[in-house]
């Protein structure tokens, strides 16, 4: 009980930021709460606030993928880097050496090496690439801010021996608000080699959508799977149909190929029919959604950006026991080094 006045306060407060969980916060997951419209105010006000600093942000974006990604929610751009250019660039990727970290989940593992200043500067055309002004308006645009993303050089890792199903390969949405991911494939990604896959237009927050989002937070969150409950919702092809949503469109690519995504909108890995690795420069940005000013993030200033993956590992580590740390240092490798 004084536990719960404690942090009565902190669960409050959490309502005005993108916390998610249902089952950490009994306040998010109170179904009574919900009834009256808690979650579904939560939700559309993200929504709006997104879509407003988005309208900010536009005028810097080339108009066809700017188009192709408030159509679909993603925007898929082949050749992103000059072709002359790019072979030299992903060689030197693939044979950097340094520091990486694992999480294994399911039958996948997931294998991250920090974009860093020493990575920057053994590496100066992936500088170059990711200071570019297009990529970085589009950047901006997807996560509805000007911040700058956490950069990695991750590798997925399929087929990783006998552990269960992968729970990424299950359509879900990250949180009930937007967010920014994308990928630079080093590789060609076949269609049945572990693609992205993302149900197009499902990042726009229709009546239907809404009327889902509601009902998810009526149902009793120790009574679904974890995963959900801690606010990364899974969907089925009949709530799809609810929706008005299509299926999920497997993104097949080559290599030299940027895919940018809303996280708000239901994607997945998709199946691996062959155990192989994935290669990809990796980008995350998730701010609080009811922020109304595009820019101060000051950990986006130019030589605090580049360590900010390196001081997150580090704060994890230190506090695992309270918060935990999924993500085990694995020594000095490469991407594509299978050591795993």
């Amino acid at each position: 009980m004084i536990g719960k006045v404690l942090l009565g306060p902190l669960w409050l407060l959490q309502l005005a930021t993108g916390a998610k969980s249902f089952l950490d916060n009994p306040l998010i997951g109170s179904r009574r709460l919900n009834r009256h419209g808690l979650h579904l105010g939560r939700t559309r006000l993200a929504d709006a606030m997104s879509r407003w600093r988005r309208r900010r942000l536009a005028r810097d974006v080339p108009p066809a993928w700017r188009e192709a990604f408030d159509r679909d929610g993603f925007v898929v751009i082949p050749d992103i880097v000059p072709l002359d250019q790019f072979p030299a660039l992903r060689d030197a990727i693939l044979t950097y050496q340094g520091p990486a970290r694992e999480m294994q989940q399911g039958d996948a593992i997931t294998r991250r090496m920090a974009v860093d200043p020493v990575m920057l500067q053994a590496i100066p055309a992936l500088r170059t690439l990711l200071e570019r002004r297009d990529i970085v308006a589009l950047l901006h645009y997807a996560a509805s801010f000007r911040t700058t993303p956490l950069h990695y050089i991750q590798t997925i890792v399929a087929h990783a021996g006998s552990a269960g199903p992968d729970p990424q390969e299950v359509l879900h949405a990250d949180s009930f608000h937007s967010s920014l991911k994308s990928w630079l494939f080093l590789n060609p990604v076949a269609a049945d080699g572990g693609p992205f896959c993302y149900v197009p237009g499902s990042h726009r927050f229709t009546p239907e959508r809404l009327a889902w989002e509601k009902r998810r937070s009526l149902a009793d969150p120790r009574a679904i799977d974890r995963l959900s409950a801690r606010g990364s919702p899974r969907v089925t092809s009949a709530d799809l149909d609810a929706m008005k949503l299509p299926p999920a469109q497997a993104v097949a690519v080559p290599g030299n190929t940027l895919v940018v995504a809303d996280m708000a909108g239901f994607h997945a890995r998709g199946a691996s029919v062959h155990a192989g690795e994935r290669v990809e420069i990796w980008s995350y940005a998730r701010r609080n959604p009811y922020l109304p000013w595009l820019g101060g993030d000051l950990l986006s200033l130019p030589g605090l950006a580049e360590r900010r993956v390196g001081w997150l590992w580090a704060f994890r580590d230190r506090f695992e026991a309270r918060i935990g740390q999924p993500w085990r240092p694995v020594g000095v490798r490469t991407p594509i080094d299978s050591q795993s």
